[in-house]
């Protein structure tokens, strides 16, 4: 019996560790490092801050420059980087381009679930929803040449700066409410936070201009293979951390109470930081691939080695972080966030982040993966069957 009469069934399998490549894992890793002193603010909402110490004041001139509106734009790159990565993956399986989108779109809808969960539940500002979002729109990007992508990455920079421009009032309201909610308001809020932000990300394209780049960094070779192109890693590198550095002193003078800013500049102040945030998180991608080329002897061991584990099961470190934060310093668990400055929280962050890198380094020691990272590739691959040889292979409607 031939091929077409009875072709062979199969459902795509994850990458083993040790035909993963090192880099993407290492700069996932680290990026949750960031986003943990980003996010741990939130969770202290509606709790005193004591700001006026130096040191207090020192910590948040580093955050404002280097930690503050870089992590999310730095995230949003690393989430295209991994669904231009995948889709390759299912081409090279013989997946044909119909059967890869509706694989990424099934996986988008169940980031978008996960992601309302999230909101509701533990985070208002989750990210995990909107970025679903946003993956159903790139997912029609994922195979168009390099022109394509420029023309929609230019014209969705200013749509994206009206997007951020809405965004900018609904959350300063928040951060001003959120003190006297209760628990089930602020879930409440959490729901309707999370189909504004998803609205939002549709009808502004907030997410688009760096998830794009994403795709540019598969593409280029840079972050699988930063061995071989590191005289052009190493120039991105070095001229965006000059330019953050400059483009940041009117954040960082805000930040440490030196510039009172008006509320109309603070706005135009915020749209910047986050065009600056793209840049940043650009050649925070080119250091990390820096930092894995530097360790690529020592593959999967060491340090290297634990940042590699975290970032193989980002979704499962990013939500244990939010439960923990949410547990620790929320006003809804142990309020432990109340008088906390800047660098105290920051302190807090780097100790959550370590607590949950040791338990993911625990996980690739036993090899096994994270818990929510089987549970979305169990939904994504569900009841679906991939049949036919390299070139035929078709995923059913």
């Amino acid at each position: 019996m031939g091929l077409a009469e009875n072709p062979p069934v199969f459902s795509p399998s994850p990458l083993p560790a040790r035909d993963r490549s090192l880099s993407p894992d290492i700069a996932r890793g680290l990026l949750l490092l960031f986003i943990a002193i980003a996010n741990v603010p939130g969770f202290c909402f509606g709790q005193a801050m004591n700001q006026d110490s130096l040191p207090n004041r020192a910590a948040g001139a580093f955050n404002a420059m280097f930690v503050v509106n870089r992590s999310r734009p730095m995230f949003a790159i690393l989430f295209g980087f991994g669904i231009a990565m995948m889709a390759s993956r299912m081409t090279t399986r013989g997946m044909d381009l119909g059967a890869v989108r509706r694989v990424l779109r099934r996986r988008s809808l169940w980031l978008i679930v996960i992601g309302v969960l999230h909101s509701i539940f533990l985070w208002p500002g989750d990210i995990i929803a909107s970025y679903g979002v946003t993956a159903l729109i790139a997912l029609f990007l994922v195979d168009r040449d390099d022109r394509v992508l420029r023309r929609w990455f230019v014209a969705s920079i200013p749509i994206m700066c009206v997007g951020f421009t809405v965004m900018f009032y609904p959350l300063m309201m928040w951060s001003e409410t959120e003190a006297g909610l209760t628990l089930v308001e602020t879930m409440l809020t959490g729901a309707v936070a999370s189909v504004f932000f998803q609205l939002l990300s549709v009808t502004t394209l907030v997410y688009l201009p760096p998830v794009i780049i994403g795709f540019w960094f598969f593409r280029s070779g840079w972050l699988m293979h930063p061995e071989e192109h590191l005289p052009h890693v190493r120039r991105v590198f070095g001229v965006t951390m000059v330019a953050t550095v400059v483009l940041s002193i009117p954040a960082v003078l805000s930040a440490v109470g030196v510039w009172t800013v008006a509320a109309a500049p603070l706005l135009a102040l915020a749209v910047f930081e986050i065009l600056v945030g793209i840049a940043t998180g650009a050649g925070y991608v080119c250091g990390f691939a820096l930092l894995a080329a530097r360790w690529a002897d020592r593959g999967r061991t060491g340090l290297p080695g634990v940042l590699a584990a975290v970032g193989e099961r980002s979704l499962t470190a990013y939500l244990l972080q939010s439960v923990l934060f949410f547990a620790v310093v929320g006003r809804f668990g142990l309020g432990l966030g109340e008088g906390l400055g800047t660098l105290a929280r920051t302190v807090v962050a780097l100790v959550v982040w370590g607590v949950i890198a040791v338990g993911m380094a625990a996980l690739a020691r036993w090899n096994r993966r994270g818990p929510f990272e089987i549970l979305i590739r169990h939904l994504t691959y569900r009841g679906l069957t991939f049949s036919g040889g390299p070139g035929t292979t078709k995923a059913p409607a």
